[in-house]
């Protein structure tokens, strides 16, 4: 498994990839990954396999628990230390101060972006596609946590040059911070323009004081050999970004 190096001691993030050394055979080819969501028809049982392996890849850093959620494309935010919800969480920000509590978010074309703060002493996850960019998932993960973010990590994502969108997201953004404008190129079609998920991310994060975004190099919908991608192919898993502090 790989981490992010530069972050604060202790502080442990990454992504999984459709690759792993036990992955469960699957009868559907577009779900023979790594897949670790519930929601995109495969099987139970083998996404639970799944689930399980993860937490024991993260045991050796001495992770007890594991907070998954139901992801809507919304702007709610959880902090999440001791108590443990029975039934997943609707929302796509997590913040925690506990240790050995990894947050995991899931995506497949979508942006992943973890917070942590100075200290390494309090994280957040959140699940930032354009919609969640657009209505303010950051600022309200940053709101969300009890001290000043300072560090980003961007996980895989669509790229611009794949990621084609209509007039309405360009105008969801620029209306609200006109400067990315340059987050915009136009596309072939009138109307249409490719869209940079990681510039947008990164001037919301330095608007907010977070200097240090790393990250934000890979593109899920070309890297097939890495990254799962619902634009590439509507049926496909998800892959967890997470985040922990042993």
């Amino acid at each position: 498994m790989q981490f992010v190096a530069g972050l604060p001691q202790g502080v442990y993030v990454g992504q999984t990839r459709v690759h792993h050394d036990q992955v469960q055979p699957s009868l559907q080819p577009e779900l023979a990954g790594f897949n670790l969501a519930l929601h995109v028809n495969d099987e139970a049982a083998r996404v639970y396999k799944h689930r399980i392996q993860l937490l024991q890849d993260f045991q050796p850093f001495g992770v007890d628990k594991i907070t998954w959620m139901s992801q809507t494309h919304s702007t709610i935010c959880h902090t999440i230390n001791e108590q443990l919800p029975f039934e997943a969480l609707v929302g796509d920000g997590l913040v925690t101060q506990r240790k050995a509590h990894a947050l995991i978010m899931m995506t497949a074309d979508c942006l992943p972006v973890v917070l942590v703060n100075g200290e390494g002493t309090e994280v957040a996850n959140l699940h930032a596609g354009w919609r969640g960019l657009a209505g303010g998932i950051i600022e309200n993960t940053i709101a969300s946590m009890q001290s000043r973010p300072v560090w980003a990590w961007l996980g895989a994502a669509i790229s611009q040059p794949c990621f084609e969108v209509g007039t309405e997201v360009k105008e969801a953004f620029c209306s609200k911070y006109p400067e990315l404008d340059s987050a915009f190129q136009a596309g072939q079609q009138t109307e249409k323009y490719y869209a940079d998920l990681y510039a947008i991310a990164r001037y919301i994060l330095q608007q907010h004081g977070i200097i240090t975004v790393l990250g934000g190099d890979q593109c899920s919908y070309t890297q097939a050999d890495e990254y799962f991608s619902y634009r590439r192919e509507a049926k496909t898993g998800r892959m967890a970004t997470f985040v922990f502090m042993a």
